[in-house]
């Protein structure tokens, strides 16, 4: 495990990156690849190149791949927030639920009350088929006021939660509470 404990190495490594973070933001992300394989290259102990590395293989739907970036950031710096929320939203879509509610567990205790960590945790749930519990940290993340569109998608994942007390069968209206 490698702390950033030295501010000089830390600006350093974030300089290493800023190119294939250019590059992520115009949507180039296999040139991105290439670029955070050279600066591994260069230091195979930035942690901001592999997660930066994990956005990437993300973006070009390998998962597997992300996977690992994610989990040799957390490895070289376990505080890495991004990282771990990332790393259980990765491990939540290849089907490893019970890894996804560790990391997502972990990022909220180093971080409580963060509101990507309590979706990522919801959605981990949700994925488990865990209703309540998905209920309890979507409506947690949404307490955070998050952007319109993720907003959005939220309560349409809470509108199909079986049991949810404001959910209508198609077709009902109110008409049919009396």
């Amino acid at each position: 495990m490698v702390a950033i404990d030295d501010p000089n190495l830390d600006s350093k490594r974030w300089s290493a990156v800023e190119e294939a973070t250019e590059l992520l933001h115009e949507e180039r992300f296999r040139e991105a690849l290439g670029e955070l394989r050279r600066v591994l290259d260069s230091d195979p102990t930035n942690p901001y190149a592999y997660y930066f590395l994990g956005i990437a293989f993300f973006e070009v739907g390998e998962l597997e791949p992300a996977r690992d970036a994610y989990a040799a950031c957390l490895r070289l710096s376990p505080a890495h927030l991004g990282g771990r929320v990332a790393l259980c939203h990765v491990q939540r879509m290849l089907g490893d639920t019970r890894g996804a509610l560790r990391e997502g567990m972990a990022a909220l205790s180093q971080s409580p009350g963060d509101a990507d960590a309590l979706y990522a945790v919801g959605l981990a749930y949700h994925a488990r088929g865990e209703e309540p519990a998905a209920r309890k940290y979507i409506e947690a993340f949404l307490a955070t006021r998050p952007e319109f569109e993720v907003a959005v998608e939220a309560r349409a994942i809470l509108a199909g939660l079986v049991g949810d007390p404001d959910r209508r069968p198609f077709g009902a209206d109110e008409s049919d509470d009396d």
